[in-house]
């Protein structure tokens, strides 16, 4: 398999699922939204949407979005506790999770790095996302994951987009103070290290 990314955009969470679950990859860099990968492949012969995620399989299918790679991730190490068997509650919390942090906490990062975005518009996101993350700040009160006791994908995906906090200068320890052993726990996983490493994130 080849995970297409860009250092620290939302490919960062299929790329520490990938670690997590100890399969076989490997990493193309993408460079911005730009139409060449570091190693010069075209690739809007990937994927049309010019934006990672994209997880080119070993049968040469290629899959986009962070919200279907990550199940597709973890089904591939269902020992890793990834996520949930399919056809529980427990899965269907799952997804429940990534479509919340897909379209209440990534979305409202997007102004942020959007040129042109207004200073109202950036105003109006980061209201959002202060109360759209307080609802997780409460919910990880009496427990290490988002689903319990194991780390899932969705945890992937919500240690990412938390760290653009400090991109947009976003204090997250003051706002959100109770998250901070969350993203902590997180922040200090091997898998987790070695994705920040090897994106160039952390030395």
């Amino acid at each position: 398999m080849k995970l297409y990314f860009s250092p620290g955009a939302c490919s960062l969470a299929s790329h520490i699922a990938l670690l997590e679950a100890g399969v076989p990859f490997e990493l193309v860099k993408v460079e911005g939204r730009g139409p060449k990968t570091a190693g010069g492949e075209d690739y809007a012969s990937i994927t049309a949407k010019g934006y990672v995620p994209a997880l080119k399989l070993d049968d040469g299918e290629v899959l986009t979005e962070g919200t279907a790679i990550l199940p597709y991730i973890a089904d591939l190490a269902p020992s890793k506790h990834l996520a949930p068997a399919s056809g529980t509650l427990a899965r269907y919390r799952l997804h429940e999770w990534l479509g919340y942090i897909n379209s209440e906490v990534h979305k409202n990062f997007s102004p942020f790095f959007t040129p042109g975005a207004t200073e109202e518009q950036k105003a109006t996101a980061r209201m959002q996302l202060e109360k759209r993350v307080k609802f997780i700040e409460a919910h990880l009160t009496d427990k290490p994951f988002l689903l319990g006791e194991h780390l899932s994908v969705a945890d992937c995906y919500l240690f990412t987009v938390l760290s653009w906090c400090s991109y947009i200068k976003l204090d997250a320890a003051t706002i959100w103070p109770g998250l901070k052993p969350y993203t902590d726990r997180i922040a200090a996983r091997p898998a987790v290290l070695t994705a920040l490493k090897a994106e160039g994130l952390i030395r």
